[in-house]
């Protein structure tokens, strides 16, 4: 199974290049609010919080609108996504994004790109 995954060891600067490398690819434009990773800070610690293909998004959509790839990622199929929002309220994470202008909701397909993006190397697509 494809994921992205955040590693152990390592501190997060909230430079938020993985954020906006995420939302200009979903939506032409950086917008913390549309990105599938969030930086959020914990008991002083600075941490992105990414999607674990957990599949809670697909099992709340009630117009089979996400479904799993071979290699493990879910995705959205846009033409049966009516943006209903159940899956974003699924996601444990807040990392599935409901913007209003898409014609469908958007979530982490492991693309890899927010791993490129990452100036202290964080982030990494695993095979479990």
């Amino acid at each position: 199974m494809k994921k992205l995954s955040v590693k152990k060891g390592i501190e997060c600067q909230a430079c938020l290049a993985c954020v906006n490398v995420c939302s200009e690819t979903y939506y032409k434009e950086a917008n913390q609010d549309k990105a599938c990773i969030q930086i959020t800070m914990k008991d002083g610690v600075v941490k992105p919080l990414v999607c674990i293909q957990c599949g809670k998004c697909a099992r709340a959509c009630e117009h089979e609108a996400i479904k799993q790839l071979p290699n493990g990622v879910y995705t959205v199929d846009k033409k049966k996504c009516v943006k209903c929002g159940k899956c974003v309220e699924a996601c444990p994470f807040g990392v599935m994004v409901l913007d209003d202008e898409a014609v469908a909701a958007s979530k982490c397909i492991a693309c890899a790109k927010c791993v490129k993006a990452c100036p202290m190397e964080l982030l990494e697509i695993v095979e479990k």
